[in-house]
């Protein structure tokens, strides 16, 4: 049995679904994804997860150097989208096993998407900001 399967592709879809929807929002990070096409990025994010996980599914998308090579991604952006992809992978009740895996897999990426190496993003501070932030936010975008 292979984490793909402890997990599930329904819940692997869900939680990078959720994942997106949250890194839309964020004060950090949100502003690197405006204009860009929500589905597809579940798509291709849901096919790199179900691989890394050993589930027998091709990805499609470009390179992830080619893919972030026009982002101007620091430190501080890498290192929040990987605390909200572990805080998504936890609300979704992802075993450890496949926390780790995945959250090793990313930061194996660190390279191929910023070349900054480091970063001294709070991620409790904007934590704090999108508790206060997000509903407005929301109300604005008539979502609420």
């Amino acid at each position: 049995m292979t984490l793909f399967d402890e997990v599930g592709a329904d819940r692997l879809r869900a939680m990078v679904t959720d994942f997106y929807a949250a890194v839309f929002v964020d004060p950090m990070i949100g502003f690197l994804f405006v204009g860009k096409d929500r589905a597809r990025l579940i798509e291709r994010e849901w096919e790199l997860a179900a691989r890394m996980l050993g589930g027998g599914v091709a990805y499609a998308g470009r390179t992830i150097r080619e893919a972030h090579k026009h982002v101007p991604i620091l430190g501080g952006h890498f290192d929040r989208r990987l605390e909200l992809w572990r805080q998504a992978m936890v609300a979704h009740g992802f075993p450890e096993a496949a926390v780790e895996a995945l959250m090793a897999h990313n930061r194996a990426l660190r390279a191929q998407v910023t070349a900054d190496p480091t970063s001294d993003c709070n991620h409790e501070q904007v934590q704090r900001v999108t508790a206060i932030a997000a509903p407005a936010t929301l109300v604005k975008l008539g979502k609420r």
